[in-house]
């Protein structure tokens, strides 16, 4: 059985590589499995116009990875099939170098960990949008390159993302469970600061202060710019397309800082207009990629807000996104920390961001972030979302909202 299985997913991908080939793209997105682009920047599932809302479950695979009896991640699975949740994005990878040290020397047994995150979504129903590389120094200082070789497509930095790529996508391919690829989480973070050596990449484990793998000291080789990741970004589209004809790829950045692409192009701090935000926004997803990330927070002090207003500039995203004919994919949201969870304005905060995605149409977004015990009720960034802690309520709101749009299409 296991066998005729295999056999029916490698006809069908063969199938849908020639009818991509041939130009019959809507028949290959329905042959396709996970999340498709469709006309006018939709996302399609199976062929058809699909929207939802789900979870970051951020450290599924991680946990696993440092202690391979830790297997939590089949209950976390199971009580977010409850509670409806249709996808998580999560970190699919190591967070630093020394994380990666069974990938070196065992690789299979380093992908059976991974396989059993992917059965458990299997077997529960949650789709999966894995980001390769998560942490934008792991693969560098791994391979003992400097952070700017992220743009050269003949570095070792590179050709790891290549081989690594390849080895996840080819393997998982044919998994009803993958939605969807996502390069890294928020690669644009600290890109082309004026004051750039202020923002040079830690040396070790801020918590701690321990060594994981990353060099003594750092250069100005080290500090991020847009220009190099712009390379990557598309770099690593081509190689997922290599082995993935039809899934939706995405760049895994934030919306970005108020002043991005002045940034960019002048290194200053002014202020960019809606158009120079959709400027940035293009210039961040090359093709292939074709499914546009933003992570809106609002961050608050008092009445003062401490960065631009991000429920705003999403409308502003949107704008951008729909002039690219991609769809818009907020990656991370999340109530201000400024509100106590379980205070009418943090409930507030929550259905009028969700109230504002319906108002756009926006296909995809994912909270912030299920299960993460670094991050629960006594922690100095309480976001943990389960259903005991202090953001439970979220996951019966999160199931009313899905299950309201899932009636809808």
């Amino acid at each position: 059985m296991k066998t005729q299985c295999l056999i029916t997913m490698q006809t069908a991908l063969l199938l849908t590589l020639f009818l991509y080939a041939t130009g019959r793209s809507s028949l290959a997105a329905e042959l396709s499995p996970g999340l498709t682009l469709g006309p006018n920047g939709t996302v399609l599932k199976g062929g058809k116009p699909y929207r939802g809302v789900g979870l970051n479950y951020f450290s599924c695979f991680n946990r696993t990875l440092n202690n391979p009896a830790d297997t939590s991640y089949e209950a976390g699975f199971r009580v977010l099939a409850e509670y409806h949740i249709p996808f998580v994005r999560f970190c699919a990878t190591g967070f630093f170098p020394n994380d990666m040290k069974l990938y070196q020397k065992d690789r299979e047994a380093y992908f059976r960990l991974m396989d059993g995150v992917v059965r458990a979504a299997e077997t529960n129903g949650i789709g999966l949008i894995p980001s390769l590389f998560w942490y934008n120094v792991c693969v560098p200082d791994m391979v003992g390159e400097h952070l700017d070789q992220w743009g050269n497509p003949d570095s070792k930095t590179i050709a790891f993302m290549r081989q690594y790529t390849h080895e996840v996508v080819s393997r998982y391919r044919n998994s009803p469970a993958i939605w969807a690829w996502e390069f890294m989480n928020e690669w644009d973070s600290y890109c082309d600061m004026p004051n750039a050596l202020t923002y040079l990449p830690s040396v070790h484990y801020p918590a701690t202060r321990t060594q994981m793998g990353q060099p003594a000291v750092r250069t100005p080789q080290d500090y991020p710019k847009t220009t190099n990741f712009i390379v990557a970004t598309r770099e690593f589209a081509l190689a997922v397309r290599r082995d993935d004809p039809g899934r939706l790829i995405e760049n895994g950045c934030s919306i970005g800082g108020d002043n991005s692409w002045h940034k960019y192009t002048e290194n200053s701090w002014t202020q960019d207009t809606p158009e120079e935000l959709g400027l940035m926004i293009k210039a961040r997803n090359p093709d292939p990629i074709n499914l546009i990330d933003v992570h809106c927070y609002d961050e608050l002090k008092g009445k003062a807000k401490l960065r631009n207003n991000e429920m705003e500039r999403l409308d502003w995203a949107v704008a951008a996104a729909q002039k690219l004919s991609k769809p818009v994919f907020v990656g991370e949201f999340q109530s201000p920390n400024d509100f106590p969870p379980g205070s009418p304005e943090y409930r507030k905060y929550f259905t009028d961001f969700l109230a504002k995605l319906d108002l756009l149409k926006v296909p995809l977004a994912s909270a912030w972030v299920f299960d993460l015990p670094s991050q629960d009720d006594s922690s100095k960034e309480p976001r943990n979302i389960t259903a005991t802690s202090k953001r439970a309520w979220e996951l019966p709101l999160l199931r009313d909202h899905n299950d309201r749009l899932a009636s809808e299409h």
